[in-house]
């Protein structure tokens, strides 16, 4: 079953944001996954929620998924995306 991880991000250092996403595709794609939503204009519908901005990364697996986030090859962006900014993140299992 797919896994989804979905991070809202409110950028306080661009420039250092910058070169995170420089950094991150190869990363997520040595664990299995690949960006669904990098960003984007967002419309808020319900509840108020106004995130500044959305990534979901699918994973083959929630164990790929969680592989990725608690892996050595991301422990310096993670802690790099910490350093630029305030985020939120979640795992999600896909159901199809």
């Amino acid at each position: 079953m797919k896994a989804y991880l979905i991070v809202e991000v409110d950028t306080k250092k661009p420039e250092l944001m910058a070169d995170y996403r420089t950094k991150t595709p190869g990363a997520i794609a040595e664990f299995g996954g690949k960006f669904i939503v990098r960003g984007g204009a967002t419309e808020t519908l319900e509840g108020g929620w106004a995130p500044p901005r959305i990534v979901v990364i699918e994973f083959p697996s929630m164990e790929k998924a969680r592989e990725f986030y608690h892996s050595k090859t991301y422990a310096p962006l993670l802690k790099q995306r910490m350093a630029a900014g305030a985020s939120k993140a979640i795992f999600v299992e896909g159901v199809a």
